[in-house]
C-alpha cells in the first residue's frame, strides 16, 4: 500500500506490470466498498486467478498433454512467477515461447484449444507489480480503513467503515504499526525532498515478496483567487510580493518537515535480519547525525564507566607536578601584568537586521588584536536604529532604565567612559522633517549618557548605509578617533589577508576565518529555509559551506565528472550546480565532511583553490575547442593564465591535503605580494562571433584576433564588472575598456583602492584614474607602446544547443540545464542520465570525452566520435534529457543561487525564473514570438552573479517576491541594460512586459532585438557607459 499523492513515478514505470487497485478521489470518503480492504480484494482474487493457472498448467505438464516444444518455456514461466524474483525480468520471454507453441498445436484436440486461449491472459504479461494508493486518510483509523488486513494479508476480514470525526481525528503511524506487525517493508520518504530516495523506496518495496508499505509527505498549498485570501494564512495566486510558486511553497514546507525532524525518512527490511544485513536505513541526515552523535556520547560514557581504573606513577611525581605549578604560576603572571598594562574597554550592542552586530563583532577582534580587555569602565555602544528613531529590540529594555535613571542617584556614571556608534539610513525617511530619525537612537543613547555625567571617549559616530562603502565609512572615522583616545591607535594590526599568514585561517570558523576560507573557495552558509524556525526552536543556524571548484576554461573528463558526481552524493546535498563562470559548485557540505570533500576533489585532479576571494578567479573561455584549431589554441592560454595567476602559498596543501607545513622565507606571493588584491579579479577570453563568457563583464578580458585558423594574438579589455549596491549611485556595472595586449594584474595590486571595498574593483580604479593613464601604467611596465585593438564582431552570448560539428570529424552535443542545477527530478533523470553517461564511456575506454561546463550554466559533452553518437543518443533519450522544443526565451535564461543558501540573497532566483519565464512565455506565444531569441537574467542581489545587467530583460532582488526590472541589454554582451520600474512584483512584471512584446510583435524591424527595440522606441535610454547606469 502507497499513501502517496504523487504517483507519476509510479505511472511512468514498469508501465507493463504496474497495477493500481485502488485509487480513491480527492474527495472520497472511507466508505464501504472504497477502502484499501477493497484493493485488497482485487488483489486477493487476481492471485488466485493466476494461481488456478499455475496449477492447470503443471497438471497439463504433468499428463503429458501438452505439445513437448511448450513445456519448458512454460515451466521456466512457471518458476518465475514470485513477484521480485530473480527470474521475473524473463517471464515475459519464456510465456511468449509457451504461448507460440501452444498455439502451434491447438487445433489438435478441444482441450488444447481452451487452454490456449486461456493462457494469453497470463502468458503474455509479467507479475504484475499491485499498488494501492490513498491519502493520509487511511491514517486515522488503521482498521477501519483496511489498512491492517493490506499489512496482515488476510482473506477479506471485513470490518464497518466509518468517517474520522470526534474523538477518532488523531492520526497513527501507519509506519510503526506495520514494523511492529512484521514481515512487512516499510519506507518514509519525502518527494521533494529526495526524489532518489523516493525511487529507492519505491524500487525496494516492488521488489520484496510481500506487502509493502510506503508513506510520502506531500503537502498540499492552496491557490486561491486574491479576493477571497484576506486573512486566510494561505497561498494566494497572483498576490502582491509573492515569494513564489504553489510548488516551491510545498518545497519549503517538505524541506522543513524533513530537516527539523517531523517527518523522518526511513526504510524497513525484514528479509535482511536473515542475510545479516542493516534492517533499519535512517535515510534523514540531520536525524542520523544527532543520533550518531548521541550513540557516540553514550558509547564513551558505558566505556568510562566499564573500564577498570590504572594507576600510571611517574619516576619523579613530585617534580612533575612541580614543573606544572610553576607553569600555571608563570601563566597567572603573565595574564596579570597584561591586564595591569592594558586600557579596558566593554562593547555593547542593539541590533534588529544583524548589521550593528556586525560591526560590534569587528569592533571587538579589533579591540582584541591592540590588546584591550573587556571592562565596564570604558564602554562602546553599537546602536542601529528602528522605525522612527527607536531603539532596537535587543535594546529597549536599556533604553528603558537608563531614561528612569538621574545625575546624582544611585549609579555614578562618572567613571565611565563611553563611546556611542550610531548606524541608520538617511535616506530612509525622505521627507525634510523626518530628517531627524536618522541614527536617532545613537543620538539619543549619546545625549542620554552625558546627561547623566559619563565623560566621553570619542564624539558620537554616524554609520550611513548611503556612504559609499556603507556603515563602515563612517566606521573607520569613529574607530580611528577611538584608538586614538584610548592610546591604541600605534598598535600594528592586520587585515584578514595580511594576518592569514598566506590564507592559514585560525582554528574555528570566526568571521576572521569565514574571510580567509573564501580564498580556499568555501563559503560558509545556513538554509534561510528554516532560519526563523530553529531560531525560535533556540537552535543555531543550520550551518554548511558551499565548495566551488575551479574549472580553467570549463573542461572536465568523463572520469572527473564521475568524482564530481560521488562527492555530491556522498558529501554535499546530493546536487551540482554548474556556475556562471564555468565552475563546479557544492552546497550542503557539513563542517566535518569540508576536509574530504577537499581531498577527494584534489583525488579527481582538481582544486577549490582562488575560486573565491580576493585573487584572480577561474578563468573563462569557450567551452568547445574541438569546433577549430583557434579554439584549442584559446583553451591552452587560459590554462597556462590561470596557472600563471594560482596563489603559491602551501596553506592550501598544509590545511586541506594534510602536507607538512615548512618554515622558511620562500612562502611569498610574486603577483599578488602579501596582501593580495583589494577585490576579486575575473578574466575570461572570447573567440568571435561568439561572446558566450560576455567578455567585457570582466576586469580583464581578452578577444581572439585570428588569421585563417590561427590565433596570432588578442585585444585586450579592462576594467568591467557587474556588481553594485542598491541605492548607492557610486557603485555601477561596468563593461571593459579596449586596451591591448598585457599582463595588468599588478597595477590593480598597487593602484587599488583598500579603504573601500565596493570601490575597490579594477573598473572604479579606471574611472577614477582614466584608460590613458591606465594604458601609460602598463605601458611602462611592459617596456614597450601598445598596438590599437584590432576589428572583430560579436553576434551572440548565448550557447548552441544540440549537436555540432568541430574538426578532425569530433562532435559535441551541448545541452540545456535550467540554471545550471543538475539534480533527478520526476519528469527528468538529470543527474542519474550524466552519471550513466560518463560511467558507459569510461568502462569502454573511449578516449578524449570531455564534459565542458559553459558560460551560461550548460553542459557540452565533447570529443564524441561519428560512430559513438548514436550511443549518445540512446541514454539522451532513455533518461529524457534530449533538449526538446525549448522557446528562445527560456534557451537564453539564467539564474544565480539565491535562496536557500546565499546569504546576501534578497529574493528567490534560481528557484523561481523557470515559473515566471513559462509566464512570459505564454504573452511570447500569443504575440507569435514564441522562437524569439531573448536574453533574460535574474539574481537575488545586485552583487551580478548572472550578470543581470547585461541582459536584455533583467531582474534584480530587492525583497521577498519583489524586483527592480530592467531593460535594453545588449543581445551580443556589447551594452549594459538599465533601470525600467523598481519594486515589482510578479503580476506587475506581467502587467510591464505584456504591451512592450505586443509592439515589438507589431514594429520590430528584420532581425532587431528586443534590447534594440526597447531603446528604438524610446521605452528607456541607452547606457552608454557603466558611470551613466543609474541615470534615467
Amino acid at each position: 500500500m502507497l499513501t502517496l499523492e504523487h504517483t507519476s513515478f509510479l505511472l511512468q514505470s514498469n508501465k507493463q506490470t504496474l497495477q493500481l487497485l485502488w485509487l480513491p478521489s480527492a474527495t472520497s470518503a472511507v466508505q464501504s466498498g472504497t477502502s484499501a480492504e477493497f484493493g485488497l480484494g482485487l488483489h486477493l482474487s487476481q492471485m488466485q486467478e493466476r494461481e488456478r493457472y499455475v496449477l492447470k498448467a503443471k497438471a497439463a505438464i504433468a499428463a503429458g498433454t501438452l505439445p513437448k516444444a511448450a513445456i519448458n518455456p512454460l515451466a521456466a514461466w512457471i518458476e518465475a512467477q514470485t513477484v521480485g524474483s530473480s527470474t521475473a525480468a524473463t517471464s515475459v520471454a519464456h510465456g511468449q515461447e509457451a504461448y507460440k507453441q501452444l498455439g502451434d498445436a491447438s487445433a489438435a484436440t478441444q482441450s488444447l484449444r481452451d487452454f490456449y486461449a486461456e493462457s494469453a491472459v497470463h502468458l503474455l504479461s509479467k507479475p504484475p507489480s499491485r499498488w494501492l494508493l490513498g491519502g493520509d486518510r487511511l491514517a486515522y483509523d488503521i482498521g477501519s480503513s483496511g489498512v491492517h488486513h493490506v499489512i496482515a494479508s488476510k482473506a477479506n476480514p471485513y470490518t464497518e467503515k466509518k468517517n474520522p470525526t470526534g474523538a477518532d481525528v488523531r492520526k497513527k503511524d501507519i509506519g510503526l504499526y506495520a514494523m511492529t506487525y512484521g514481515g512487512v517493508y516499510v519506507a518514509s520518504v519525502a518527494l521533494q525532498s529526495s526524489f532518489a530516495g523516493v525511487v529507492r523506496a519505491l524500487t525496494e518495496a516492488d521488489a520484496y515478496n510481500g506487502p509493502s508499505v510506503v508513506i510520502a509527505y506531500a503537502p498540499r498549498v492552496p491557490i486561491i483567487p486574491s479576493s477571497a485570501a484576506a486573512g486566510s494564512g494561505v497561498l494566494v495566486k497572483g498576490g502582491a510580493g509573492l515569494a513564489a510558486t504553489a510548488a516551491l511553497a510545498a518545497l519549503k514546507e517538505t524541506k522543513q518537515a524533513v530537516d527539523e525532524g517531523y517527518w523522518p525518512l526511513y526504510r524497513w527490511t525484514p528479509k535482511s535480519i536473515s542475510s545479516g544485513e542493516a534492517q533499519f536505513h535512517l535515510d534523514s541526515e540531520k536525524m542520523r547525525g544527532e543520533l550518531e552523535s548521541f550513540l557516540e556520547r553514550d558509547r564513551h560514557i558505558s566505556m568510562i564507566a566499564a573500564a577498570e581504573p590504572t594507576l600510571a606513577i611517574p619516576a619523579s611525581v613530585e617534580a612533575e607536578l612541580r614543573e606544572n605549578v610553576e607553569s600555571k604560576i608563570k601563566d597567572s603572571y603573565q595574564a596579570l601584568i597584561a591586564n595591569l598594562n592594558t586600557t579596558p574597554v566593554l562593547i555593547l550592542y542593539g541590533s534588529d537586521g544583524g548589521a550593528a552586530t556586525n560591526a560590534a563583532k569587528r569592533l571587538a577582534a579589533e579591540a582584541k588584536q591592540r590588546g584591550l580587555k573587556p571592562k565596564l569602565s570604558h564602554v562602546v555602544f553599537v546602536v542601529s536604529t528602528a522605525g522612527q528613531g527607536e531603539f532596537p529590540g535587543n535594546a529597549r529594555e536599556t533604553w528603558k532604565a537608563l531614561q528612569q535613571l538621574k545625575k546624582g542617584g544611585e549609579v555614578d556614571f562618572s567613571k565611565m567612559r563611553f563611546g556611542v556608534f550610531a548606524m541608520g539610513d538617511s535616506h530612509y525617511w525622505p521627507l525634510p522633517e523626518d530628517a531627524h530619525f536618522y541614527c536617532k537612537s545613537g543620538k539619543d543613547l549619546d545625549a542620554k549618557l552625558e546627561a547623566l555625567g559619563a565623560p566621553r571617549l570619542v564624539s558620537v559616530g554616524l554609520g550611513n548605509d548611503r556612504d559609499a562603502d556603507g556603515w563602515q565609512t563612517g566606521y573607520r572615522v569613529f574607530t580611528a578617533d577611538l584608538w586614538a583616545s584610548l592610546g591604541v591607535d600605534s598598535v600594528e594590526v592586520s587585515g584578514a589577508a595580511e594576518s592569514s599568514n598566506f590564507l592559514r585561517a585560525h582554528g574555528a570558523l570566526c568571521e576572521l576565518d569565514t574571510r580567509i576560507t573564501k580564498f580556499h573557495g568555501i563559503y560558509q552558509q545556513d538554509d534561510r529555509d528554516i532560519r526563523e524556525a530553529r531560531l525560535r526552536a533556540g537552535l543555531e543556524a543550520a550551518y554548511s559551506f558551499m565548495v566551488r571548484v575551479r574549472v580553467p576554461g570549463g573542461v572536465s573528463t568523463a572520469q572527473q565528472w564521475i568524482a564530481i558526481d560521488d562527492i555530491a552524493d556522498k558529501l554535499a546535498n546530493g546536487t551540482i550546480k554548474l556556475t556562471t563562470r564555468q565552475a563546479f559548485q557544492f552546497h550542503g557540505i557539513v563542517k566535518s565532511k569540508l576536509k574530504k570533500s577537499i581531498q577527494e576533489i584534489n583525488h579527481a585532479l582538481m582544486d577549490t583553490i582562488a575560486a573565491c576571494g580576493d585573487v584572480n578567479r577561474n578563468v573563462m573561455c569557450n567551452p568547445n575547442p574541438t569546433s577549430s584549431n583557434v579554439h584549442r589554441q584559446v583553451l591552452e592560454f587560459s590554462k597556462k593564465f590561470s596557472d600563471h595567476l594560482t596563489p603559491s602559498t602551501n596553506a592550501y596543501h598544509e590545511i586541506w591535503l594534510d602536507k607538512k607545513m615548512v618554515v622558511t622565507s620562500e612562502d611569498i606571493e610574486p603577483i599578488y605580494g602579501k596582501t593580495y588584491l583589494p577585490r576579486k579579479f575575473k578574466v575570461a577570453v572570447a573567440v568571435p562571433p561568439h561572446n558566450d563568457v560576455d567578455v567585457f563583464a570582466h576586469d580583464l578580458g581578452y578577444i581572439a584576433v585570428t588569421e585563417g585558423d590561427n590565433l596570432i594574438g588578442f585585444n585586450v579589455t579592462v576594467g568591467g564588472g557587474m556588481g553594485m549596491t542598491h541605492g548607492m549611485k557610486t557603485t555601477y556595472p561596468r563593461l571593459g575598456d579596449h586596451l591591448g595586449f598585457c599582463t595588468v594584474v599588478t597595477v590593480q595590486r598597487d593602484f587599488g583602492d583598500r579603504t573601500n571595498r565596493k570601490h575597490a574593483r579594477l573598473k572604479y580604479t579606471i574611472d577614477d584614474r582614466g584608460i590613458d593613464w591606465f594604458r601609460g601604467e602598463v605601458e611602462n611596465r611592459l617596456g614597450y607602446k601598445l598596438e590599437p585593438a584590432r576589428p572583430y564582431t560579436f553576434t551572440s552570448n548565448g550557447d548552441r544547443y544540440g549537436w555540432s560539428e568541430g574538426v578532425k570529424g569530433l562532435w559535441a552535443y551541448t545541452l540545456f540545464i535550467q540554471n545550471g542545477r543538475v539534480k533527478d527530478e520526476s519528469t527528468r533523470l538529470m543527474k542519474t542520465g550524466l552519471r550513466a553517461i560518463a560511467d558507459d564511456f569510461v568502462r569502454r575506454n573511449v578516449q578524449g570525452i570531455e564534459f565542458r561546463l559553459t558560460p551560461n550554466q550548460h553542459l557540452m559533452i565533447s570529443g564524441v566520435p561519428a560512430s559513438e553518437k548514436w550511443k549518445l543518443d540512446a541514454f539522451l533519450k532513455k533518461y529524457e534529457l534530449e533538449n526538446g522544443n525549448l522557446s528562445g526565451l527560456r534557451q537564453n535564461s539564467m539564474a544565480c543561487v539565491a535562496l536557500p543558501t546565499c546569504a546576501l540573497a534578497m529574493a528567490e532566483s534560481e528557484r523561481y525564473l523557470p515559473d515566471l519565464v513559462g509566464k512570459i512565455e505564454d504573452v511570447l506565444a500569443a504575440n507569435g514570438l514564441r522562437e524569439e531569441a531573448i536574453t533574460i537574467r535574474m539574481t537575488g542581489c545586485p552583487n551580478g552573479c548572472a550578470r543581470p545587467q547585461m541582459a536584455e530583460i533583467a531582474f534584480i532582488g530587492k525583497a521577498p517576491g519583489t524586483y527592480n526590472m530592467y531593460l535594453g541589454g545588449g543581445f551580443a554582451g556589447e551594452r549594459l541594460n538599465k533601470i525600467y520600474r523598481e519594486n515589482v512584483t510578479e503580476p506587475e512584471i506581467i502587467q510591464l512586459l505584456t504591451p512592450l512584446i505586443q509592439d515589438y510583435s507589431r514594429s520590430k524591424i528584420d532581425g532587431e532585438h528586443f534590447g534594440d527595440f526597447v531603446i528604438r522606441k524610446g521605452y528607456i535610454k541607452a547606457t552608454t557607459a557603466g558611470k551613466f547606469f543609474h541615470d534615467v
